[in-house]
C-alpha cells in the first residue's frame, strides 16, 4: 500500500495546472485559429503557448509561440488582410496566414490591423476567446 501512495498524490499535483484551448472560428469549424496554453506544474508562473492554424482540408499546422505568464495571459488577435492574422501577447507578436497555414515574418510598425478579439483565462482558469467590440461575426 505504501508503494502506491506517491501515485495517488499525482493527480493532486496536476490539479492546478492549466491545459486549455480556445478557438476563433473564421468560416466555420474547418477554418479556424486555436490557441493552446499548457502549464507543466501548478507552481509554475509560465505556460507554453501554441497556435494551430487550420483551413481544412487544405492545411493544418501547429506553431510554438514560446512561454508566457499565466498571471496576465492575454493574446490579442487582429486581422491584417485576406486570411492573414496578427497575434500579440505583451511585447511579442506573430503573424500567420491561413491560405497555406504558414507563419509570416514579424510585421512592421505601420501594419494595418483590425482588432478581432482576445484569448484570455477567465476566473476559473478556462481559456476563452472574447470578441472585440464592433468586430464582424466572422472574416
Amino acid at each position: 500500500m505504501t508503494k502506491r501512495a506517491p501515485y495517488l498524490l499525482l493527480p493532486l499535483l496536476l490539479a492546478g495546472c492549466v491545459n486549455e484551448s480556445a478557438s476563433y472560428l473564421i468560416d466555420g469549424s474547418d477554418h479556424s485559429l486555436t490557441v493552446l496554453v499548457t502549464q507543466d506544474y501548478f507552481w509554475s508562473k509560465q505556460a507554453g503557448l501554441r497556435l494551430v492554424a487550420s483551413r481544412l482540408p487544405d492545411c493544418q499546422r501547429q506553431f510554438d509561440l514560446g512561454k508566457t505568464s499565466t498571471a496576465d495571459l492575454n493574446v490579442e488577435l487582429f486581422s491584417t488582410g485576406d486570411n492573414s492574422y496578427l497575434l500579440r501577447s505583451g511585447d511579442d507578436m506573430w503573424q500567420v496566414e491561413t491560405g497555406g497555414c504558414t507563419q509570416l515574418p514579424a510585421p512592421g510598425e505601420n501594419v494595418q490591423a483590425q482588432p478581432i478579439g482576445v484569448f484570455h483565462l477567465d476566473g476559473r482558469k478556462k481559456l476563452v476567446f472574447e470578441r472585440a467590440e464592433g468586430s464582424a461575426a466572422s472574416s
